[in-house]
């Protein structure tokens, strides 16, 4: 488990390729991190309300976001889910699951 603050990302990202080769969507579950291999499933938990989410590291986040302590950087749709969009900014509980039922790696 790992504890730190969730970003998201800016809609200027919709349709880059990310460090996993996918094309980003702001429609998709997915995050980036520098401490999660790509592929890995996450649970995220925003601390403060205790909504959750299931999300797929696709992407790596610039490392300059690390120095300010920040854990994940999620899309859109998983933000909306964990109700931070006008805050911008959310303390997660990341804890690393297995792949649900139906998909991949």
């Amino acid at each position: 488990m790992v504890l730190g603050i969730a970003s998201f990302y800016s809609a200027r990202f919709e349709g880059i390729r990310t460090a996993s080769g996918d094309r980003f969507s702001n429609k998709l579950f997915t995050g980036a991190s520098n401490s999660l291999p790509l592929g890995t499933w996450v649970k995220v938990t925003n601390v403060k309300n205790g909504k959750s989410v299931v999300v797929k590291i696709n992407d790596k986040m610039h490392p300059k976001m690390k120095k300010k302590g920040r854990v994940i950087d999620l899309s859109r749709s998983a933000a909306e889910k964990l109700q931070y969009l006008r805050k911008g900014l959310t303390k997660v509980k990341l804890e690393v699951i297995e792949p649900p039922a139906g998909k991949n790696n």
